[in-house]
């Protein structure tokens, strides 16, 4: 464990950080708060956007798909176009196409050109989230790394309540295109601050030459196959479609080439031995079922309150925000808890309140809207920030300055990657258990059954507004379309229960797998 995190060392002359590489730590910070928001500023939006372009729900899709594919392909590469091309250059270019992509997907014309600029746009800006890991803990001496951990948390965690919350007001108050206008401010303002403050260097162009091409096509390739087999699966019956099959191929090839090459390359772009470090390779572990977690909740929270409540865009905004304000004050109240206490020790802590989080959800009916959601947000928005300060300490303790580039992609592509698939089986976890649970509850209901027909009797009386003997209500064929109509209401109220019930065991599995993951804390080596 650092000196810094047990509260043992002072800070010392050689701790002080001069203006130039805070101004690049924030801008750096910035510019992973833009990329990381959107991934999400379309959730609330989408089905604005799809009728404004004409695009069906398939095609619709792909707004988020193609941003997540090109983001997953680009961030693990971070590393090494900064050792070809230097932080500056790649940080401006990474920046300048990010706004500029951002201006072309909010004027799109159709669903075609607004797929192309957003995967343009998700190329870009997958270069600022690594690259702000890295430059926190290559600019900041080790006692400044809780605080830089702190700023990247408040950047992916906010981001994540942000995105959903701004897209959702900027759709219902003026229009969809506005949640893209909303990147190009920042983006001029992260521009001149990189200019500024980033230290100019000479390109290695020499690289290129015996630059790791076979990894870095293996690696493209299967981890956009892997993409669109999680984002598509589910809509296509998964191995059923050959398209989906053949994908699958393509992944499981391409990222077993992929490992092979990097683990026999001498000068591999993205070094796959650092997961043999303890610490580090345990983290990586806890970091990719964390992200599944997470990105798979706050894909759930949305659909939720869409599917089963009904809330529109604005209405499902402004029950994400309290998840980012108390990420936002506990992310910079988490360095001070690590002096209290030990890194490891709020890893732990982070994960059991995360579990609580999202267990705190497993008995959800029909009364239990934003009253019940929003509690658990809050609760697991404290501990998600222990977790993104704590593991991003205690994943780079020990790495050399050298390895941070790599480190720092492979780390940030980890998250991202159990994102993906934890978004896509939390989808599929709702779909199957609804079904499973549809079917249960139509087992106990039928024609024959007394309380079946018990409440069909008083559906009936309500729906005519008068006494009506039972078996009027049961056989006289004149009280036949009141019957259909009780019958549609009962299916309705079955519906809804099953879909209830999907969401709970949804809830219950995030809950399980972040027990475990404070489980396997107990396992990290505390650096002395």
């Amino acid at each position: 464990m650092t000196a810094t995190a047990q509260g043992e060392r002072r800070e010392g002359p050689d701790d002080s950080v001069p203006l130039r590489a805070w101004v690049a730590v924030l801008a750096g910070v910035v510019g992973c708060f833009m990329a990381g928001m959107n991934v999400h500023v379309t959730n609330a939006s989408l089905p604005d956007v799809r009728g404004s372009l004409g695009a069906s729900f398939e095609e619709g899709s792909w707004i988020t798909t193609a941003y997540l594919v090109a983001e997953i392909i680009v961030i693990p590469m971070a590393g090494w176009l900064v050792s070809v091309f230097s932080m500056r250059r790649v940080l401006m270019v990474g920046t300048g196409g990010f706004v500029l992509f951002s201006i072309a997907c909010s004027m799109a014309p159709d669903i075609g050109t607004m797929i192309v600029a957003r995967a343009l746009q998700g190329a870009f800006g997958g270069v600022l989230i690594p690259l702000s890991f890295q430059i926190i803990v290559s600019e900041l001496p080790p006692s400044r790394h809780p605080f830089g951990m702190a700023l990247f948390a408040v950047a992916n965690n906010v981001a994540q309540a942000a995105g959903p919350s701004l897209g959702g007001w900027l759709t219902d108050a003026y229009s969809w295109r506005w949640i893209f206008y909303l990147q190009v401010p920042p983006g001029l303002l992260l521009l001149a601050a990189i200019g500024w403050a980033t230290p100019r260097a000479p390109a290695a162009l020499d690289k290129l030459r015996g630059g790791d091409w076979g990894g870095i096509i293996a690696m493209a390739l299967g981890l956009s196959a892997l993409q669109i087999v999680l984002e598509e699966g589910g809509r296509k019956d998964w191995f059923s479609s050959n398209w989906i099959a053949s994908m699958a191929a393509v992944a499981v090839i391409a990222l077993a080439a992929f490992v092979v090459i990097e683990l026999r390359q001498r000068n591999p772009f993205i070094n796959l031995r650092l997961l043999g470090r303890y610490n580090f390779g345990l983290a990586n572990l806890m970091q990719f079922t964390f992200g599944a977690i997470v990105f798979g909740v706050v894909f759930l929270v949305p659909n939720y309150f869409a599917d089963a409540h009904h809330y529109n865009a604005r209405q499902i905004g402004l029950t994400m925000i309290p998840y980012g304000l108390i990420q936002l004050v506990m992310s910079f109240a988490t360095p001070r808890l690590m002096q209290w206490t030990s890194v490891r020790t709020i890893i732990v802590l982070g994960f059991v309140i995360m579990a609580a989080g999202c267990l705190m959800n497993i008995h959800l009916d029909g009364d239990a809207a934003a009253n019940v959601i929003v509690p658990s947000l809050v609760v697991r928005g404290i501990g998600q920030s222990f977790i993104v300060v704590a593991l991003g300490v205690m994943a780079v303790q020990g790495l050399e300055k050298s390895e941070l580039g790599s480190a720092s992609g492979l780390f940030s592509t980890v998250r991202n990657v159990g994102g993906a698939i934890g978004i896509a089986i939390a989808g599929q976890i709702v779909v199957e258990r609804e079904k499973l649970h549809a079917a249960r509850i139509g087992e106990a209901i039928n024609p024959f059954s007394p309380l079946f027909q018990e409440r069909s009797v008083e559906m009936v009386r309500l729906l005519a507004h008068r006494p009506i003997e039972r078996a009027t209500a049961l056989h006289d064929p004149a009280a036949a379309p009141l019957r259909e109509q009780a019958l549609a209401i009962i299916n309705q109220t079955m519906g809804r229960e099953a879909l209830l019930l999907a969401y709970s065991d949804a809830f219950l599995i995030a809950g399980i797998s972040m027990l475990a993951c404070a489980g396997g804390g107990l396992f990290l080596r505390s650096r002395k």
